[in-house]
Parts: C-alpha cells; sequence; structure tokens
C-alpha cells in the first residue's frame, strides 16, 4: 500500500477542473466583445483628433469676399483689400487669391460652362492670424472700412460650431457604444458564471457543507473567469492594435484617411483592456457566485 501511495510525489486535485469545454467558447466571446470595444475606442479617438485639427486650422484663418466698386477692377480691390488687412494687428498674413482659384471653387456649384468671362466673380483674399494672439472678424472689418473696400469676412465661426457640435456627438456615441459592449461582456459573464456553477452545484454543496466559507467558494469562480476574461481581452486588444495598426500605414502620414488620422499614440488606448476586462469578470462573476450560494445557504 505504501508503494502505491507516496506522500512526496502526491499533489491535492483542483477544486474546479482547470479546462472546461465551454471556456472556449466564452473566450471567442469577450474576445470579440473586447476587440469591438477597442475598435471603438480607436475610432472615436481619430475623429476627436480630425475635429480638433479642423476647428486649429480653421480658427488659425478667415475668408474675406471683396467686391469691386465703380470703374475698380476685381484684382485691384482684392489687392487693396489684401493690403489693409496684412496691417491689423494679430494677422500674420493676407494675400489674393487668383482668378483661376476662385472659379475653381465655384466649378462645382455653376459648373464649368456658367462660368464666362465677363461673369462678376468676386475676388477672394484668405488671410492668415498669428497663433498666440489672432485678430477678430470686427477688427478686420473695420480694417476694411476704413480703406473703403466693400468686403464681407467669414471668420469660420459657423463651420468650427459645427465640427465642435459633430466631435462632441461623436466622442458620446463612441463612450455610449463602449458601455454598452462592456455591459454585454458583463452580462455574459454572469450568465457563464452561473452556468458554471449550476454545473459545480454538487462540488459547491460539497464545500458548503464541510464548513468552507462563502466567500472561499466565490474567490474560485472570480480567479478563473477573471482569467479567461483577461485572456480574453488581450486577443481582444491585440486584434484591434493590429488593426489600427494597419490603418495607419495604409495612410501614410495621416492615418487611413485624413477624415479619421490614426496615430501610433492611439494604439496605447488598448494596453489596459486585459485589465479592464479582468475586473468587469471578476465583479460579475462575484456578484453572480455570492447570488447562488445564497440560495445555498
Amino acid at each position: 500500500m505504501s508503494e502505491l501511495f507516496d506522500p512526496k510525489r502526491w499533489r491535492p486535485a483542483p477544486l474546479l477542473p482547470r479546462r472546461d469545454p465551454r471556456d472556449g467558447a466564452l473566450v471567442f466571446v469577450i474576445a470579440v466583445l473586447c476587440f469591438l470595444a477597442c475598435l471603438t475606442a480607436l475610432g472615436g479617438l481619430a475623429a476627436d483628433r480630425a475635429a480638433r485639427g479642423w476647428t486649429g486650422q480653421l480658427t488659425g484663418s478667415a475668408t474675406v469676399v471683396v467686391r469691386a466698386m465703380g470703374a475698380e477692377s476685381p484684382d485691384i480691390a482684392a489687392g487693396r483689400a489684401a493690403e489693409a488687412l496684412a496691417g491689423v494687428p494679430g494677422v500674420a498674413e493676407a494675400r489674393t487669391l487668383e482668378k483661376e482659384k476662385a472659379e475653381a471653387l465655384l466649378e462645382p456649384w455653376l459648373g464649368r460652362d456658367a462660368l464666362l468671362d465677363d461673369l462678376p466673380i468676386p475676388r477672394l483674399v484668405t488671410v492668415e492670424m498669428d497663433a498666440k494672439q489672432p485678430a477678430t472678424a470686427a477688427a478686420l472689418t473695420q480694417a476694411l472700412k476704413a480703406a473703403g473696400i466693400d468686403a464681407t469676412v467669414d471668420d469660420h465661426s459657423l463651420w468650427i460650431a459645427d465640427i465642435e457640435r459633430a466631435a462632441g456627438i461623436a466622442r458620446w456615441a463612441a463612450l455610449g457604444v463602449f458601455l454598452l459592449i462592456a455591459s454585454a461582456a458583463a452580462a455574459v459573464i454572469g450568465f457563464a458564471t452561473r452556468a458554471a456553477m449550476a454545473a459545480h452545484r454538487e462540488t459547491i454543496e460539497v464545500l458548503h457543507l464541510s464548513g468552507a466559507k462563502a466567500d472561499f467558494v466565490v474567490r474560485l469562480f472570480q480567479t478563473r473567469f477573471a482569467k479567461a476574461a483577461a485572456l480574453a481581452g488581450l486577443f481582444g486588444a491585440s486584434g484591434a492594435a493590429i488593426i489600427g495598426a494597419l490603418a495607419r500605414l495604409a495612410g501614410g502620414g495621416q492615418g487611413l484617411t485624413p477624415v479619421a488620422p490614426v496615430a501610433w499614440i492611439d494604439l496605447v488606448a488598448v494596453a489596459p483592456t486585459p485589465f479592464l476586462a479582468a475586473l468587469v469578470a471578476a465583479v460579475a462573476a462575484r456578484l453572480a457566485a455570492q447570488g447562488l450560494i445564497g440560495e445555498l445557504a
């Protein structure tokens, strides 16, 4: 008998099996949810960066529409406007836009055939502001009136407001989708925990009757599902990081497209995913396990 039983080689079997055929499906589902959550986060960061870039470009510039008065030619009027605006404090540069470029801006709206030589096309003056102390639209308008120039200043305030509104909607939408996916992951983990505990109900009853504390049994399932969720979060975050890296490489300097520029620093945002997934899994498993043990008590 002593030959069959060697205390030095004996190891106690785990209370829960190390592997469960259902763990693979659970890891896959959580990994997919984490992958979608990470993609949502990357998309939100890219949209926010694009909005801030557009806002910065519009804030640092203005467009002036100049209309010729009397016998003055449009080119001369635009030149006088550029000179008047160049002396305004807070203006870094003011230059006239060539007639060909102005016609190119109107062509999508009027068509090429409508752009006749005698058509009174207003001239445009582009104004680049000082980054530290940009000039206001009121100051530009006052300078044009003082020079006797009929012009309209567009400081892009309407466009900036629209972009900021759209960026805010994108941020809240990304946050809402992220929280929705996290809630779905928690629900899946909670359901899997209850199913696993139901499958091991006899083991739990034996532990309970043997005097094992409820917190001890809860930690068994909490640790098990936290590890599974951490592994799934690692898979999901890695997949999202690969997609983000491919999007960054495919788009050159601005990411996949200028509309959604992806930066390398964005990939760092997916790094906490395994830890967050493990935390969500631990909380969901603990709540589910405590509920079932409370039913047995």
